[in-house]
């Protein structure tokens, strides 16, 4: 099972008390501390946290910076974490943006957790599914014939995915924003959406167990019919009977 999350809300959550957003931040990264555990004990295959997109770099630059050391910070203390809990850690996303120590950061983090096998988690930072399909597409062979399943590798290379990932089956947004925000547009054609107000620092592993039960009792035909769906009247309806 793939799961992705939009973590949306922690300066909000911040504001919302009085405080700096870069508290809610600090506390953002506890609440994805907390729902990584959750989830692996739950058996979820793949774990995808869109932490920072591509429009992201608008935001202030202070809050920016601040974020970018929070990143830093959360690879550097998490990854023997990780290594404990077989843990593969990959971040996905645009790398040429980013500062050298946390670059290399990431790499370290990749390297140590590489032949972890028990959950894949990918931390999704300096993202845009617009920006990756186009640079899939220039990627594309003209002159062969391109399946779906071809372009979504093209799409893994350009967004230096380290393993084969399959669609997202659940997407979660927090915070009580009902849009996608650019994020895996190709991946999520098929999945179920779950759509919280609480508020990311809030989230923990009641509000990921809650998503879970939503979609276990959602019904995915993928555009087929089941065949208790289909119907076909037993006979003309009648033109004199009013619609329900």
């Amino acid at each position: 099972m793939h799961v992705a999350i939009i973590m949306d809300g922690s300066g909000r959550w911040a504001s919302q008390r009085g405080w700096p957003r870069t508290a809610g931040h600090i506390e953002g990264a506890k609440a994805v501390r907390a729902v990584v555990d959750a989830a692996a004990r739950a058996a979820v295959d793949t774990l995808t946290l869109y932490a920072f997109s591509a429009a992201n770099w608008a935001r202030p630059p202070g809050e920016v910076d601040a974020l970018m050391r929070l990143f830093r910070k959360y690879l550097l203390t998490e990854t023997r974490g990780c290594v404990a809990q077989s843990i593969r850690l990959n971040v996905i996303g645009r790398r040429d943006r980013l500062n050298a120590d946390l670059l290399r950061t990431i790499q370290r983090s990749e390297r140590l957790t590489a032949t972890s096998a028990r959950m894949h988690l990918r931390i999704v930072l300096d993202y845009s599914s617009h920006d990756s399909i186009v640079r899939a597409a220039w990627r594309a062979d003209r002159t062969a014939k391109l399946t779906p399943d071809d372009f979504h590798r093209l799409l893994e290379e350009v967004d230096h995915s380290a393993l084969p990932v399959g669609p997202v089956d659940l997407l979660i947004r927090t915070g009580g924003e009902k849009r996608l925000s650019d994020f895996m547009l190709w991946e999520v054609a098929y999945a179920e959406l779950h759509f919280t107000d609480c508020l990311w620092p809030d989230f923990d592993e009641e509000q990921l167990r809650c998503a879970l039960d939503d979609y276990t009792e959602r019904h995915r035909r993928f555009g087929a019919l089941t065949a208790e769906a289909r119907w076909e009247p037993a006979r003309p309806p009648d033109p004199n009977t009013p619609c329900a």
